[in-house]
């Protein structure tokens, strides 16, 4: 899950080499903190979220294959 954020974000970004990407796992809940330059902030987030929105749910398909709840944030 790390990788396909750290890989759409960079996809997104004016700087990726500025896009940091951490994993705290639980039993049952992965937490995925996206952290980005602050110029390249709303351009992850996008129009009214949408674009956070997005990420979220293609993480969110990604781990429904193993069961787990992934919660994406961006800082």
């Amino acid at each position: 899950m790390k990788e396909l954020v750290e890989v759409l974000a960079k996809a997104l970004v004016d700087r990726p080499e500025a896009v940091q990407v951490t994993q705290t796992e639980t039993d049952k809940q992965v937490v995925i903190e996206l952290r980005v330059a602050p110029e390249d902030m709303g351009k992850v987030i996008g129009k009214q979220g949408k674009i956070a929105k997005a990420i979220r749910t293609m993480v969110k398909a990604a781990a429904a294959r193993d069961g787990r709840r992934v919660l994406v944030e961006i800082l």
